[in-house]
């Protein structure tokens, strides 16, 4: 599972170098149904459309803000740079 965002991650993350900037991969593993309607837009938001749906985005503070507002609802790995 994904840690919360720490303050130090946060300036590693958006370091000035564009090339640094890690991705993860985040999986829609558990339906959203009964879920609270913002929780069901930023699963839509994030770009997942279908359950077990995957999107890889750069870990910037607001993709990783609102994969913490659903962490219940993903999974997040890191994508390895090979």
């Amino acid at each position: 599972m994904f840690a919360p965002v720490r303050d130090g991650l946060r300036k590693e993350i958006m370091s000035e170098n564009v090339e640094t900037v890690r991705k993860i991969r985040v999986k829609w593993v558990r339906s959203s149904n009964g879920a609270k309607l913002p929780h069901k837009r930023t699963i839509k938001a994030l770009g997942l459309r279908r359950l077990q749906g995957e999107v890889i985005k750069e870990a910037t503070p607001a993709i990783l803000g609102m994969v913490q507002s659903v962490r219940h609802l993903v999974e997040v790995t890191e994508v390895s740079e090979s």
